[in-house]
Protein backbone atom coordinates (compact mmCIF):
# COMPACT_ATOMS: atom_id res chain seq x y z
CA UNK A 1 0.00 0.00 0.00
CA UNK A 2 1.29 3.66 -0.87
CA UNK A 3 -0.44 6.64 0.38
CA UNK A 4 0.18 10.70 0.95
CA UNK A 5 -1.09 13.29 2.57
CA UNK A 6 -2.46 16.62 1.40
CA UNK A 7 -5.23 18.81 2.49
CA UNK A 8 -8.29 20.23 1.15
CA UNK A 9 -8.39 23.10 -1.42
CA UNK A 10 -11.09 25.30 -3.25
CA UNK A 11 -14.49 23.49 -3.92
CA UNK A 12 -16.53 24.14 -7.34
CA UNK A 13 -20.21 23.64 -7.50
CA UNK A 14 -21.18 23.02 -11.72
CA UNK A 15 -24.15 22.52 -13.43
CA UNK A 16 -23.73 20.45 -16.57
CA UNK A 17 -27.04 21.01 -18.82
CA UNK A 18 -28.52 18.49 -21.13
CA UNK A 19 -26.15 16.92 -23.52
CA UNK A 20 -22.96 18.01 -21.77
CA UNK A 21 -20.13 15.54 -20.55
CA UNK A 22 -19.11 14.90 -17.06
CA UNK A 23 -15.42 13.94 -18.55
CA UNK A 24 -15.31 17.05 -20.43
CA UNK A 25 -16.50 20.00 -17.75
CA UNK A 26 -14.39 18.24 -15.10
CA UNK A 27 -11.25 17.84 -16.33
CA UNK A 28 -11.94 21.25 -17.84
CA UNK A 29 -12.94 22.98 -15.10
CA UNK A 30 -9.71 21.62 -14.00
CA UNK A 31 -7.47 22.70 -16.69
CA UNK A 32 -9.11 26.07 -16.09
CA UNK A 33 -8.47 26.02 -12.75
CA UNK A 34 -4.92 24.52 -12.02
CA UNK A 35 -6.75 21.58 -10.22
CA UNK A 36 -3.85 18.56 -9.85
CA UNK A 37 -6.13 16.30 -7.88
CA UNK A 38 -9.61 16.67 -6.75
CA UNK A 39 -12.42 14.19 -5.58
CA UNK A 40 -15.73 14.16 -7.62
CA UNK A 41 -19.62 13.61 -6.84
CA UNK A 42 -22.34 14.28 -9.50
CA UNK A 43 -26.13 13.93 -9.02
CA UNK A 44 -28.10 14.12 -11.95
CA UNK A 45 -29.66 12.51 -15.00
CA UNK A 46 -27.88 10.93 -18.03
CA UNK A 47 -29.11 10.50 -21.14
CA UNK A 48 -26.47 8.14 -22.81
CA UNK A 49 -23.84 6.10 -21.76
CA UNK A 50 -20.93 3.22 -22.64
CA UNK A 51 -20.71 1.37 -18.76
CA UNK A 52 -17.39 -0.77 -18.43
CA UNK A 53 -18.96 -2.82 -15.60
CA UNK A 54 -15.50 -5.27 -15.08
CA UNK A 55 -13.42 -6.84 -16.69
CA UNK A 56 -13.85 -9.82 -19.11
CA UNK A 57 -11.51 -12.22 -17.35
CA UNK A 58 -10.48 -11.68 -13.74
CA UNK A 59 -6.73 -12.31 -14.54
CA UNK A 60 -4.33 -11.04 -17.52
CA UNK A 61 -4.38 -7.46 -19.06
CA UNK A 62 -7.72 -6.19 -18.81
CA UNK A 63 -10.65 -6.24 -21.37
CA UNK A 64 -12.98 -4.76 -20.10
CA UNK A 65 -17.36 -5.36 -20.56
CA UNK A 66 -19.38 -2.79 -21.21
CA UNK A 67 -22.85 -2.00 -21.26
CA UNK A 68 -24.65 0.56 -23.63
CA UNK A 69 -27.74 2.28 -23.05
CA UNK A 70 -29.25 5.27 -25.27
CA UNK A 71 -32.30 6.47 -22.57
CA UNK A 72 -33.15 8.38 -19.51
CA UNK A 73 -31.42 7.43 -16.65
CA UNK A 74 -30.74 8.62 -12.65
CA UNK A 75 -27.27 8.54 -11.74
CA UNK A 76 -25.03 8.96 -8.64
CA UNK A 77 -21.40 8.99 -8.94
CA UNK A 78 -17.97 9.48 -7.66
CA UNK A 79 -14.52 9.99 -9.05
CA UNK A 80 -11.11 10.99 -8.48
CA UNK A 81 -8.94 13.38 -10.22
CA UNK A 82 -5.31 13.24 -11.16
CA UNK A 83 -2.69 14.36 -13.50
CA UNK A 84 -1.87 12.30 -16.40
CA UNK A 85 0.36 13.33 -19.24
CA UNK A 86 0.33 16.69 -17.64
CA UNK A 87 -3.17 17.19 -18.17
CA UNK A 88 -5.87 16.34 -15.61
CA UNK A 89 -7.84 13.09 -15.74
CA UNK A 90 -11.23 11.94 -14.25
CA UNK A 91 -11.16 8.78 -13.24
CA UNK A 92 -15.32 7.98 -12.46
CA UNK A 93 -17.61 5.35 -11.12
CA UNK A 94 -21.26 5.46 -10.90
CA UNK A 95 -24.68 3.45 -9.84
CA UNK A 96 -26.82 4.59 -13.00
CA UNK A 97 -31.10 3.44 -13.00
CA UNK A 98 -33.74 3.51 -14.83
CA UNK A 99 -37.18 1.57 -13.69
CA UNK A 100 -36.11 -1.60 -11.91
CA UNK A 101 -32.68 -1.71 -13.55
CA UNK A 102 -29.06 -0.56 -12.56
CA UNK A 103 -25.93 -0.58 -13.40
CA UNK A 104 -22.80 0.00 -11.52
CA UNK A 105 -19.80 0.62 -12.97
CA UNK A 106 -17.21 3.40 -14.69
CA UNK A 107 -19.43 5.56 -17.41
CA UNK A 108 -16.74 5.73 -20.02
CA UNK A 109 -16.12 9.62 -21.99
CA UNK A 110 -19.27 10.46 -24.29
CA UNK A 111 -21.71 9.83 -21.72
CA UNK A 112 -23.84 12.55 -21.50
CA UNK A 113 -26.60 14.22 -19.67
CA UNK A 114 -29.64 14.09 -19.24
CA UNK A 115 -31.54 17.33 -18.09
CA UNK A 116 -29.13 18.43 -15.44
CA UNK A 117 -26.20 16.83 -13.64
CA UNK A 118 -24.80 18.61 -10.33
CA UNK A 119 -21.51 18.16 -9.65
CA UNK A 120 -19.25 18.96 -6.49
CA UNK A 121 -15.24 19.21 -7.43
CA UNK A 122 -13.37 19.21 -3.86
CA UNK A 123 -9.56 20.28 -4.89
CA UNK A 124 -6.97 18.01 -2.68
CA UNK A 125 -3.94 19.78 -2.65
CA UNK A 126 -0.28 18.52 -1.45
CA UNK A 127 -0.98 15.70 -2.25
CA UNK A 128 2.15 13.67 -4.51
CA UNK A 129 -0.28 11.50 -6.78
CA UNK A 130 -0.79 10.58 -10.43
CA UNK A 131 -2.37 8.44 -12.94
CA UNK A 132 0.60 6.53 -15.33
CA UNK A 133 0.27 3.62 -17.71
CA UNK A 134 0.60 0.16 -16.75
CA UNK A 135 1.82 -1.79 -19.40
CA UNK A 136 1.47 -4.90 -17.53
CA UNK A 137 -2.44 -4.79 -16.53
CA UNK A 138 -2.82 -2.01 -19.80
CA UNK A 139 -4.42 0.67 -17.79
CA UNK A 140 -3.68 3.96 -16.27
CA UNK A 141 -3.01 3.52 -12.57
CA UNK A 142 -2.63 5.82 -9.33
CA UNK A 143 1.00 5.90 -8.81
CA UNK A 144 2.09 7.52 -5.33
CA UNK A 145 4.64 9.83 -4.95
Amino acid sequence: MDYTQGRLGRVFVARLEDGESIYDAVEEIARREGIEAASVLAVGGIRKGKVVTGPQHATGKVVPHYEEFDDARDLVGVGMVFLHEGKPSLHFHAGIGRHDSALVGCPRAGMSVYLVLEVIITELVGVEAKRAHDPGVGVSLLKIG
